[in-house]
């Protein structure tokens, strides 16, 4: 148990009576990356809000550095150390870049004020211009609202806030769905980043050259259940395997049911 950082056991999501998710057994270790892969409506979206407090689960249990944990939101799971990019984004559209950034965990001066103290805009910003140059993302103008930018744009900020501050754990959501050539390669140099200082990461992607490039191991989902789970770090697995069982084509053995 020492080296895994979460675990879930039986984790399931039922809707009346959609079964969205169904018996997921999940390992992830520290410092690995792992890629969740499925057609649409396999269950990849639904396990992530489970593990993230976006939901609540049915049933199961899921064990997050070696504690069984229950969060009631988002804001429980990053104060544990879950930083999370959802695909809708989790923006404040009115807001600009540094007060993204720092929602939730803004800097504060006059702390001697009590409930009186004033926000420090000037240290968030300067921490702002730092993330941005460590990340690799470009924003001609951190002041500007988030309302005011492109899609592109949005995602890396969301990504960079992400990627600014120290986590247990960084789960992405289709990070890169809606970006050019140029604003991928920034994505995935930040998850190049994190693999390099030791911090795992959860990736739900269809791009599968990213995630052959990007992840140790491939969690394929199917109609709400696993059905494979292969690791790709040998070089023995082919993207025609991975859509193989995406379509039901193939099974492991040990998940059998699941292509049923």
């Amino acid at each position: 148990m020492g080296d895994i950082i979460l675990e879930t056991r039986d984790l399931t999501k039922y809707y009346g009576g959609v079964h969205a998710l169904e018996g997921a057994d999940f390992i992830l270790r520290k410092g690995e990356h792992v890629a969740i892969m499925g057609d649409n409506g396999a269950g990849k979206s639904t396990f992530v809000r489970q593990i993230t407090g976006v939901e609540q689960r049915t049933r199961g249990e899921i064990i997050f550095d070696g504690h069984p944990v229950h969060f009631d939101g988002p804001l429980d799971a990053r104060r544990a150390g879950i930083e999370t990019v959802f695909q809708t984004l989790a923006l404040a559209d009115h807001l600009d870049v540094p007060d993204n950034l720092f929602l939730g965990r803004e800097k504060t001066m006059l702390d001697w004020l009590g409930p009186f103290r004033l926000l420090d805009y000037k240290s968030m910003r300067q921490d702002t211009m730092a993330a941005l140059e460590k990340t690799g993302v470009k924003i001609p103008n951190i002041r500007n609202t988030i309302q005011n930018m492109s899609g592109g744009q949005r995602q890396c900020v969301a990504i960079a806030r992400t990627a600014t501050f120290h986590s247990k754990l960084t789960i992405m959501d289709e990070p890169t769905a809606a970006l050019g050539v140029q604003e991928t390669a920034q994505v995935e140099n930040i998850i190049r980043t994190l693999k390099e200082a030791g911090e795992p990461l959860i990736l739900i992607s269809h791009n599968m050259r990213q995630v052959m490039d990007l992840c140790d191991r491939i969690v394929v989902f199917r109609r709400g259940r696993i059905c494979a789970n292969l690791d790709i770090t040998g070089g023995d697995v082919t993207g025609e395997d991975v859509v193989a069982y995406i379509t039901g084509a193939k099974t492991q053995d040990e998940y059998a049911d699941a292509a049923a």
